[in-house]
């Protein structure tokens, strides 16, 4: 088990290097983003590819993974290539590009970091399917791929009824306030965490060694979506540029869904 996620952690650092030079050529960092997804998929994968068995709780785990990986890594690289890049990794790399250093700051304030979270994240699923090479499918397993569906749907139709909506040219400065975004703000984080909690349930089964080794994942990513990266500072910069962002708030639910407030 440890020589699989070791090998993975070396496979993830040299696919971010090589992920940074492309990054450096063009000038923009901001796919990035895209990789995490597709970077986790990958690592299941490859936890797969080395167990000696095919266990179904390994392939359920797989599947899982790589399901949610390729949709939310193909999502966010489709929005990059039609926004560019992104304002944040502009002002953070902007010192770097105007020394003529952003090579090296690419990979100091991007890639080498997101190499050690991304591994880090998907440890759930990179220990469950490491341990789980002739084993079948319990009532845990299942239980972690009910709470995969839920997530999975919330993130799915979350992202396409915010796409469809900014695709209106008539919404431009609005908020989005109906569907899955009416009972609450961020539909899509919320199922980042339900898809990654499900995973980490469905490795438990595997022992306590796996359910304490691979909580760091589900724990992290729920940290960073709540009060680190996403939700704070997504919002900081809504409640500047969108004027019913207030009261947007004000009424709906910051992450588990819930009935408006009045």
């Amino acid at each position: 088990m440890i020589e699989i996620i070791a090998i993975n952690f070396a496979l993830i650092f040299v696919a971010m290097l090589l992920l940074c030079v492309i990054a450096a050529r063009i000038g923009d960092v901001s796919f990035i983003d895209a990789v995490w997804g597709g970077g986790m998929a990958l690592l299941a994968a490859t936890s797969f590819a080395q167990i000696g068995g095919v266990g179904a709780r390994a392939a359920l785990i797989v599947g899982m993974t790589v399901i949610w990986g390729l949709r939310l890594g193909w999502h966010l690289f489709i929005r990059w290539r039609a926004n560019g890049e992104d304002p944040r990794y502009a002002k953070i790399l902007g010192p770097y590009k105007a020394q003529g250093r952003f090579a090296s700051g690419a990979f100091k304030r991007a890639f080498g970091p997101q190499a050690v979270l991304l591994w880090a994240t998907c440890l759930p699923a990179q220990l469950g399917i490491a341990a789980s090479s002739a084993a079948s499918i319990g009532t845990i397993a299942w239980a972690g791929a009910g709470l995969w569906l839920i997530g999975m749907v919330f993130e799915t139709v979350g992202d396409l009824q915010l796409t469809r909506f900014r695709a209106d040219s008539a919404n431009k400065g609005k908020v989005l306030s109906t569907g899955l975004w009416r009972y609450t703000r961020h539909p899509n984080y919320f199922g980042d965490a339900c898809v990654w909690w499900g995973i980490w349930l469905a490795s438990t089964e595997a022992g306590w060694p796996v359910a304490l080794g691979g909580l760091i994942g589900p724990l992290f990513l729920t940290y960073t979506l709540t009060r680190w990266s996403g939700k704070p500072l997504l919002e900081k910069g809504l409640m500047q540029s969108r004027p019913g962002y207030a009261e947007y708030v004000a009424k709906t639910s910051g992450f588990i869904p819930l009935p408006p407030r009045r």
